[in-house]
């Protein structure tokens, strides 16, 4: 679809979005009683074609349509302070605690006082207030050359600033929210002074200059052109059950390490200041917790669950067990601007 069409598309799907908040009541709430009105408008930065069977589970658990508005999220939080109090906007839903805090940070989201939320969602994995709740958590992990690196080589993050893995590391650029999360978080572990360290002896470390997503650094180890990258475990995943015979032979050379004290980020949602549908939007999130949609995340988009106790994906348990950070992903965008600061002043482009 081209971008003019998608703007359409997007324009009318708007149009649609606000008649729905705008008849659902006269003070514009919805019962989420199953009444043929009752409607969740979400604006949604996750764009997985799967999220669709969640919203249609949602729907057919309740009786309350879900009306989605895909786009970035930066394009998403600029609608959202230009519609204001106008906006049919319910929920914002979106991948890296980072870009939940720039909501955050423009006061666009209301306490949300939940026990089935709190109750399911550890609480490093929402906001100290209730304004948002991670959904769905990715590791940041390490994909190796097993002909190049033993296992017992790898250990922590900290490591790979070590001298042993000079030219030896790929990874994205710096301004990726991924990596952005990444030394927030361990501005918040390890501080300040020694992130610029770790981050220094890093970029010394690289084995060419940052380029591309994370699968063209799995490409890269399993090509050779370094022997260590740091990539989001979900894409590993992704590779892992494909088809395509090309990407069978990059995982037949690659292998999985999840770091001593895996750095976790979160795909997560709050319910928007000026919701007009409050109650079915409180509905969804609590939703968006239980074990079917939580299942869902683990089997069906390779991630993992926030609530304890789910169903992993095989390729997920193929992955092993691994001790997660405790730390609240809420410090990401705390420490995103410093980050960005250690991460422009240690070189990494």
């Amino acid at each position: 679809m081209n971008s003019t069409l998608k703007t359409i598309v997007a324009t009318g799907l708007m149009v649609a979005i606000a008649g729905c908040g705008n008849s659902s009541g006269p003070d514009g709430s919805s019962s989420g009683n199953g009444d043929s009105d009752a409607v969740v408008n979400v604006y949604s930065a996750r764009h997985y074609n799967t999220d669709q069977e969640l919203y249609d589970g949602f729907t057919e658990k309740t009786g309350i349509k879900v009306n989605v508005i895909e786009g970035k999220d930066s394009e998403l939080l600029e609608r959202l302070k230009s519609e204001g109090d106008r906006s049919p906007a319910d929920i914002f839903l979106t991948v890296d605690a980072g870009r939940i805090w720039r909501a955050e940070e423009e006061g666009l989201f209301q306490p949300t006082q939940s026990e089935t939320l709190n109750a399911a969602i550890p609480d490093n994995l929402r906001h100290p207030d209730g304004l948002w709740f991670g959904l769905s958590k990715r590791a940041r992990i390490f994909v190796y050359n097993p002909d190049k690196v033993e296992e017992q080589e790898l250990s922590t993050y900290e490591n790979l600033a070590s001298r042993q893995w000079e030219g030896r590391v790929c990874v994205r650029s710096s301004n990726n929210i991924y990596n952005q999360s990444l030394v927030a978080w361990m501005i918040e572990k390890d501080g300040a002074d020694k992130t610029t360290a770790w981050a220094e002896g890093l970029v010394n470390n690289f084995a060419r200059d940052p380029e591309g997503g994370d699968v063209p650094q799995i490409r890269a180890v399993a090509q050779g052109t370094c022997d260590v990258a740091i990539v989001n475990h979900y894409y590993l995943a992704r590779l892992i059950k494909s088809d395509d015979p090309k990407n069978k032979a990059v995982t037949d050379k690659v292998g999985a390490y999840f770091p001593d004290s895996t750095h976790f980020n979160i795909s997560g949602a709050g319910v928007l200041a000026n919701a007009p549908n409050t109650d079915n939007a409180v509905q969804f999130l609590e939703y968006l917790a239980s074990p079917d949609a939580q299942t869902f995340f683990a089997q069906s988009n390779n991630e993992y669950p926030t609530v304890e106790g789910t169903q992993l994906d095989t390729v997920l348990q193929d992955f092993g067990e691994f001790t997660a950070s405790p730390i609240n992903v809420s410090a990401y965008g705390r420490n995103n601007s410093e980050a960005i600061t250690i991460m422009d002043q240690a070189g990494w482009k």
